[in-house]
This record gives structure tokens, sequence and C-alpha cells, in this order.
């Protein structure tokens, strides 16, 4: 499965793993400011004790898209996305592309016929939509002579009933990192993506335990957030 350490890559994770699935996890990196973080939270979670045996080893590709998101695109200088702004505002041409097609040679490389992700309800971006995941199942199953199904688990779900599924599982939410500008391993809390989680703990009525830098509630910033 493609595991990025943010929410509710994790969550999926912890549910597969509740019905009874062997998982594999995969981050690729490509190149953008917030992957450290988000490889040290993996790193965090997948080596807690109750994982042990439970778990393939972490892998981590890299396809590296900084010649197409160049040094001055936002999502690689760190200029993240104000608190204000919409999803839409985070789009990422060809992301989903890039993450199926890497991680999709690993699994015919090593036998792996189900690739699964996270994307949830209400997701803008075209490469996020049910005929697309088919679409690419097909192509690659053909390119690479490898019948290989792709899923997205939580397509009908929204991040507060990942938050609440999370907390069945006993999942260390807070472990997780959700963030386009982190501070070290601290949350921002003055992004776009940091709005979308705090909010999404509030409709879950689940006390907010992430770890912020800065929440900005009432006072929202303005956009072109650097990450230090």
């Amino acid at each position: 499965m493609l595991l990025s350490g943010g929410l509710d890559s994790v969550v999926l994770m912890a549910r597969e793993l509740a019905d009874g699935r062997t998982v594999w996890p995969v981050h690729v990196r490509v190149g953008l400011a917030w992957e450290d973080a988000e490889a040290a939270a993996l790193a965090r979670i997948v080596t807690r004790p109750e994982l042990a045996g439970r778990l393939q080893p972490l892998t981590t590709l890299h396809f590296d898209m900084r010649d197409l998101y160049t040094g001055a695109h936002w999502a690689v200088a760190g200029r993240a996305r104000g608190w204000t702004e919409p999803d839409e505002s985070v789009y990422l041409e060809g992301r989903n592309i890039t993450l199926l097609s890497k991680a999709a040679i690993f699994c015919a490389s090593v036998g792996i016929p189900r690739l699964v992700l996270g994307p949830l309800a209400g997701n803008p971006f075209p490469d996020a939509t049910p005929a697309f995941f088919d679409a690419m199942a097909r192509a690659l199953s053909l390119g690479l002579d490898h019948r290989l199904s792709i899923e997205a688990p939580f397509r009908s779900m929204h991040k507060a009933d990942v938050i609440r599924l999370g907390v069945e599982l006993g999942v260390p939410l807070a472990l997780t990192m959700s963030c386009n500008a982190p501070i070290g391993m601290r949350h921002c809390g003055r992004c776009n993506k940091c709005r979308e989680r705090h909010e999404a703990f509030l409709d879950a009525n689940v006390p907010d335990e992430t770890d912020y830098v800065d929440l900005v509630v009432d006072d929202p910033p303005a956009s072109g957030l650097t990450t230090p």
C-alpha cells in the first residue's frame, strides 16, 4: 500500500491489518518539501512494538519530479498554501500517476496483486476518481504483464470518519504527519492541510492531540507560507 505517513493512509494501514491482510508499506519520494517529515513520521509508526511481525519492511522508492515541479514550485520550495485556501490550491499535476506507476513496478517485481491508497470522498482531483484507478489498473496490468488491482477503500469516507475509525483501531493519530510546511516533526498549524486536519478532529468530536507550532483558527494567515 502507498503509505505517506499522513492520517488517512496510516488508518488505512491499520484497517487492512485488522482485516487480516499482509501489508507491504511503500513510501514514494518525488522531491517535495515535506517528505523528510513524512519519512520520520513513518519511521516512528512502523517500528511501534504492536506492529512487530505484522508488516513487511517499509520500502522507500524514489521518482524525482523536480524537473517538472521546478525549484520555484510551491511544493518543492516549501511555500505551503495558507489556512483559508481550498483543496484545489494544492493540486500536483500527475501526482497519483507518478505514485501508482512507481509502486506498480515494485508490485510486479515482488508478485503483489493488489495496490491500495487512501484518497477520501470529496477529493477534487482528476487522478483520484474510480474511473482513473480502474484505467490505471488495466494499463499497468497490460504494460507490466502482471495482473494488478488498484483500490481506494476510503473513497466514500470523509476525514472525520477516518479519525473515528482510527480511534476504534487504536491508531496513534498524533504521530501522523499531514502538513505542507512542517517545522521539524511539528505541524505548522498555519497551512490549509493543518486546517483540514484540525477541523476533521472537531467534526469527529475527537480531541486533536497534534503538535502544532502555531495553530491559527480565528486569525488565518496569508498564503505562501514557507517551510523553514
